[in-house]
Order: C-alpha cells, then sequence, then structure tokens
C-alpha cells in the first residue's frame, strides 16, 4: 500500500479590473497575462470592478454592460480559464457591500482621506468629492478580505491600496478577537512584471492617451499603428544614425523582441543600416503572432454569446458561496449573527 502526501489547499489570489470595454497590450501585459500564469498555482478570484468604475464615472452609465463583456471575452481569449479560475461580476455580490458596511464601522476615515490617489484627483476635479470615492479603499479591502485572499497582483500604483487592506484586516482582528486564529490574513501585494507598457507615442499605452493597439485589433491595424508610431525625433532622415533609448518602437521590442534582434535593431539604428519600418517589421510579425490565438478564442466566444453569460454565472455562484461563509464568521465575531 502506497503512502499518497497530504493535499493542501492552494493559496489564494484576488485580483479585478474596471470594465473598459475591449482591452489594449497594455492590460496584458500589465497584468492579463500574469492572471493567466498564477491560475495554475493559486486559487484565483477574478472580478469585474463595475462598482469601482462608478467610483469615478458615477454620471457615465451608458454602454457598461457591454464594457463588461467585452472585457470578460479578453480574458477568455489571453488564456484565463474558468475551470481553473473563478470569474464574477462585483456588482453581482451584494455580500462585499455589506462587509464595506461592516469594515466601515471601525476604519478611521483618515486612513482613507491620506491616500494619494484621493487627494491628487479630487484637487483636479471637485465632482470626485464623493463618499463612493473616499471609501473606495475600504470597498477594495472588502472585496480582498471577504475572499481571504493571501496574495493580491498589483501595479506599483496600487500597493498602498493593498497595504490599506492589511490595516484594515489587522484592526478588525484587534477588535474582535476570537479564541482561534485572526479571521482575516493580511494579504501581501504582488507586484506585475510589466507594469508600464508604452503606448504608440511612448507614453503608457491607454485608451485615454489614443495610443492603444488593442488585443483584438486586425493584422492590418497592428501594421498601420506601429507602422505610423513615432521614432527617434532627432533621427529626421534615413541616413541619420538614431538611438533606441529615445524610441518609443524600442521599448516595445524589449518587450517583443529576443535577444538577436534586439542586437539587430540596436546596431542597425545607430549605424543607420537599418530604417525605421525596417525596425518596426519584425515588431508587427511579433503581435501578430501574439493576437492570433486571442482573436481565435474570441470569435468563438462572440459566436456564443450565452457561454460568456453562463462562465460569468457559475463564477458569480462559486465567489458567493466563499462571500456568504466569510459574513457568517464576521457577523459572529461583531456578535450580531441573531
Amino acid at each position: 500500500m502506497t503512502d499518497h502526501p497530504p493535499s493542501f489547499p492552494r493559496q489564494r489570489v484576488l485580483s479585478g479590473m474596471r470594465p473598459t470595454g475591449a482591452l489594449h497590450l497594455g492590460h496584458y501585459h500589465g497584468a492579463l497575462k500574469n492572471w493567466v500564469r498564477l491560475q495554475a498555482a493559486y486559487d484565483c478570484f477574478f472580478f469585474v470592478a463595475d462598482w469601482h468604475a462608478l467610483t469615478t464615472h458615477y454620471q457615465h452609465r451608458e454602454g457598461l454592460e457591454q464594457s463588461v463583456y467585452d472585457m470578460v471575452v479578453d480574458w477568455l481569449a489571453a488564456g484565463i480559464d474558468p475551470a481553473q479560475a473563478t470569474l464574477f461580476i462585483q456588482s453581482r455580490m451584494p455580500e462585499h457591500a455589506e462587509l464595506f458596511t461592516l469594515l466601515a464601522m471601525s476604519t478611521p476615515s483618515s486612513w482613507l482621506e491620506r491616500m494619494p490617489s484621493y487627494k491628487d484627483l479630487v484637487a483636479e476635479n471637485r465632482e470626485l468629492a464623493t463618499y463612493g470615492f473616499l471609501g473606495y479603499p475600504l470597498l477594495q479591502a472588502a472585496d480582498i478580505l471577504i475572499y481571504k485572499a493571501a496574495f493580491v497582483p498589483v501595479g506599483e500604483d496600487q500597493a498602498p491600496h493593498v497595504e490599506v487592506t492589511r490595516e484594515v484586516a489587522r484592526r478588525f482582528n484587534h477588535l474582535y478577537r476570537q479564541q482561534a486564529a485572526p479571521l482575516f490574513p493580511e494579504p501581501q501585494a504582488l507586484l506585475t512584471e510589466t507594469s508600464r507598457l508604452p503606448g504608440l507615442d511612448g507614453r503608457k499605452m491607454s485608451k485615454t492617451h489614443g495610443n492603444a493597439i488593442a488585443m483584438r485589433d486586425a493584422p492590418e491595424v497592428v501594421a498601420e499603428k506601429v507602422r505610423t508610431m513615432q521614432t527617434d525625433p532627432q533621427r529626421v532622415r534615413r541616413g541619420d544614425p538614431g538611438e533606441p533609448e529615445r524610441c518609443p518602437v524600442w521599448a516595445l521590442h524589449k518587450v517583443y523582441a529576443d535577444s538577436d534582434t534586439r542586437a539587430w535593431v540596436e546596431s542597425g539604428c545607430r549605424s543607420a543600416g537599418i530604417g525605421c519600418l525596417d525596425c518596426k517589421q519584425p515588431l508587427i510579425e511579433a503581435i501578430h503572432d501574439e493576437q492570433a490565438p486571442w482573436r481565435e478564442r474570441a470569435d468563438e466566444l462572440l459566436a456564443d454569446p450565452k457561454k460568456v453569460h453562463w462562465i460569468v454565472e457559475v463564477g458569480t455562484e462559486r465567489a458567493r458561496a466563499v462571500a456568504r461563509k466569510t459574513l457568517r464568521e464576521v457577523r459572529g465575531a461583531m456578535g450580531i449573527d441573531y
């Protein structure tokens, strides 16, 4: 008889995205690529953060539903597997709102007012001085803690929000001590490897900047966008030597090109041995190769939208079972489980 090693539950990861519609390459390399890798090693919960979208865009509800499902299609096309990861929509989970309310009873308002994102954005736009936007980090804490996530994959700009979540968990555990282990674990931030993919103009890739390549852009669209990208401003003529570090195209080569191609680009640019269109061609081909399986999977999903809705429905019910269990424990710890 063979002894089998005991099986242990996988640690949980929680992350979400605001529903901005179809995603671009920056979303993939900044988050999705990491999600695809994490789902094989962790118990992953990925959610559509539509309530969070309303904290800054509460007046713009047009097209929100379409944006939600366009984004989910891109998640699935990129390789998120609903058999491995739990996908759900935040606003379908009133349990998040209840935990947010219960945590708000003991969270000092000064913790939220000190957040850099709150102070900076309110200074730019007074219409953001709402309770919802002030409470954004606490709602985010509820999103994380209700699943007792051990890790939260984020960019560097979101790391302070994870720290607030840790403080909220620590305070709750202190106020409502139990004889057993603390109710909430303190989650750790997992910083993404590529948090800033450059856009067509060298700035961070963004729909707002109009400099993005969509994950599902047609090949001819990608080729046109890359061919018209800005290059080294000091390389005016074909025979002028260039400097790759001044060129937005080079920043994309760092992501897409192998070492031989990068060496060819560096040498050819600095010696004027190649032109800018020569430099861009292998980049176009690399992006085409990356996008091909995404477009194929997305076409299958778009031809059967009920399948996408069903994946979200199943994920939401799975998430709800976990969230309700945590809420029962929270109510018990606070003495309101009557």
